[in-house]
């Protein structure tokens, strides 16, 4: 993911449609090999897994056996900011991401870098949530060994792979969909048997909490149910190898949202039956109990291997991308120049992923999942409400393909929904997210000093970058 392209020059026409059947997208340096359901899986796989497999139990905590009122009201939020990015990677595809489109709107450095490092910190934080996810139920059913020791050497074996060179095609990622898919796909059908067979209780799905207030309690599940949905934001960094974007992108995304959502949803309702909500809220493998409580004779250690593998290939491609932003940052005096080494032979970023891998080991030492989770989505509201902004902002400049246009009233919104939710964060995550970005400020500072030091600038390293000189 790169930080700063170029604006697009010359005569540009304003054109919506999105019904032409060639492809008019801007030709590119990569080829565009990227169907609409490539994408559509792509999209799905990043979505998918991760959040789910570890999080129901938390859910449980905030809403009962309502599980399934937060996850929806997750997935129209979500919605809404997925338009915002419909509109910007059609319209701009060759771009690569949050932190571009806020320097095409805005045209500040700083901008983009506190876009882009809200990026940064969202995905270390992410990853030390799927390490400890990964060092819960999940795994004892193949070890015991404590959850945190377990977590940073699982964060260490994921560093090692990401030097080495790991790189997840889409086609790969099909593989990786269907495993976590087909997980999601056990609990339901499993709890299904179990309700034909006279079991379960369907009257749990409507119980909240004690003393819950529903609305509220909704709301609050909601900022931990949108951590389910993080993911679809990483699909604007392939735009340059989308065929036909402005066709296939909206299509992919708002189809693989959907999908998750409604799967989501089931998967809810499936674990309210399955078993009191007491008992998910204790269970760091909720799903695990889930299908173990159905009865329908699959073994634990199968559903716990889909677990892992889901929960592992979320964490892995997480840190890929944290490191590659942390490498591209750098390289553009954004963030020490240091984080910009590469090894030789492999040319992976080994100080980007040394760097992001021992903040992910040390943010697993809070040992909470539910913070992590929290803290996750409340950096990403700050990168949503940039898009969302921006696709206004920028609706003065025209190109000259056709691009999709989300109606004016869904950005507007997008940005009342995330300070909605931020508003329902808790103090401590607060805390968390401030010292992230307070450590992020002063590397920034860092970064200006040592090229104002060299006689260079943020912007004079982007101009070099953009004529292709070191």
């Amino acid at each position: 993911m790169t930080v700063s392209q170029p604006a697009y020059r010359g005569i540009r026409a304003h054109m919506t449609s999105v019904d032409q059947a060639t492809d008019t997208a801007p030709e590119t340096k990569l080829k565009r090999n990227i169907t609409g359901p490539l994408l559509y899986l792509f999209i799905l796989g990043d979505v998918l897994g991760a959040g789910i497999y570890a999080l129901m139990g938390v859910l449980a905590g905030d809403v009962g056996g309502v599980l399934w009122a937060p996850l929806l009201l997750a997935l129209f939020l979500a919605l809404l900011t997925a338009g915002s990015y419909a509109e910007l990677v059609t319209k701009y595809p060759e771009a690569g991401g949050a932190a571009v489109f806020a320097e095409r709107a805005f045209g500040r450095p700083i901008v983009s870098f506190l876009v882009g490092f809200c990026m940064l910190a969202a995905g270390v934080t992410s990853a030390a949530g799927l390490a400890l996810a990964f060092a819960g139920d999940y795994l004892t059913t193949f070890i015991d060994v404590p959850a945190v020791p377990a977590a940073i050497v699982f964060l260490a074996l994921i560093g090692c792979l990401n030097a080495r060179g790991i790189s997840e095609s889409v086609k790969s990622n099909v593989v990786m969909t269907v495993i976590e898919l087909t997980g999601l796909l056990i609990v339901v059908i499993a709890v299904a048997v179990m309700v034909g067979g006279g079991r379960g209780d369907v009257g749990r799905v409507t119980e909240f909490p004690d003393g819950a207030t529903p609305g509220l309690a909704v709301l609050s599940g909601a900022i931990v149910a949108y951590y389910s949905f993080v993911g679809f934001e990483t699909s604007a960094n392939v735009a340059e190898e989308i065929r036909n974007p402005g066709k296939v992108y909206p299509t992919a995304l708002f189809g693989a949202l959907i999908t998750a959502g409604v799967l989501y949803a089931l998967v809810g309702l499936a674990s309210a039956i399955a078993l009191p909500a007491d008992r998910l809220a204790e269970s760091s493998g909720p799903l695990l109990d889930v299908v173990s409580a159905a009865g329908v004779g699959v073994p634990d250690w199968a559903f716990s291997a889909i677990a892992l593998v889901a929960v592992a290939n979320g964490a892995l491609l997480t840190m890929i991308m944290a490191s590659r932003l942390t490498y591209g940052m750098a390289e553009h005096r954004l963030l020490p120049a240091v984080l910009g080494r590469v090894l030789p032979n492999r040319r992976t970023p080994w100080a980007a992923i040394v760097a992001t891998t021992v903040v992910a080991m040390l943010l697993s030492l809070v040992g909470d999942l539910s913070t992590l989770a929290e803290t996750v989505v409340l950096l990403l509201l700050f990168v949503f409400i940039a898009t969302n902004v921006a696709v206004l902002v920028l609706r003065r400049d025209t190109v000259a393909h056709p691009h999709f246009r989300v109606w004016t009233a869904i950005p507007v919104l997008g940005v009342a929904s995330c300070v909605l939710l931020l508003t329902q964060q808790t103090a401590t995550v607060w805390l968390f997210a401030a010292i992230m970005l307070a450590v992020g400020a002063v590397l920034y500072l860092a970064a200006r000093f040592t090229s104002r030091v060299r006689g260079t600038s943020t912007v004079d390293a982007s101009e070099d970058t953009r004529r292709g000189e070191p």
